[in-house]
């Protein structure tokens, strides 16, 4: 609580100075982090137990890290995408928004991973990062799958979306949501 108190008086006083918002920044280490994370995590597994160890790996240990970073940063750290595997991942109307511009940059030849912050009226912030297909997720996302990766795939998502990808396509995102100023999330 302390920490997040600090931080919306940086913000004020930032802000009233006209300095960019430092939760962009914040929240780019953040994504950064759960990335770095979760690739440590699924490379492991993949190398210790093949692709059907990864998909337990974003089925448990994910959800695990994401509340940990949002417990230590005081912000709701998630996962988003156009295309679920995870029904509980699936983007709201704002996000599903900025989903659809990243695909349309990355299909227009941006070569970086599109970002997005956006500060409401309530003074509470969302930031995404791009996660974009890399030749490991085939695995487990691309368009042909294993028979033990699929029969894997189908008993614990049976209304599975994430399918069918190539490298570099957008896979999803990282979502960084702050709370209004003064507030918490849940």
């Amino acid at each position: 609580m302390k920490r997040l108190f600090l931080l919306v008086l940086g913000f004020a006083a930032l802000m009233a100075e006209g300095a960019e918002d430092p939760r962009r920044a914040q929240s780019a280490e953040i994504a950064a982090r759960f990335q770095k994370v979760l690739g440590e995590r699924l490379m492991s597994a993949m190398v210790a137990d093949g692709p059907v160890a990864a998909i337990g790996v974003c089925r448990h240990e994910a959800p695990e890290v994401a509340a940990r970073l949002s417990a230590e940063t005081g912000t709701k750290v998630a996962r988003t995408a156009l295309r679920v595997r995870n029904p509980d991942n699936a983007p709201d109307a704002g996000e599903c928004a900025v989903l659809k511009t990243f695909e349309r940059d990355l299909k227009a030849g941006v070569k970086s991973s599109p970002e997005h912050f956006e500060v409401a009226a309530d003074g509470s912030a969302r930031y995404l990062k791009a996660i974009l297909t890399q030749p490991a997720c085939l695995s487990c996302h691309g368009a042909v799958l294993a028979p033990e990766v699929k029969a894997a795939i189908a008993r614990h998502y049976p209304n599975d979306q994430a399918t069918g990808f190539a490298v570099g396509d957008l896979r999803g995102a990282f979502v960084i949501e702050w709370p209004a100023s003064g507030g918490e999330h849940p």
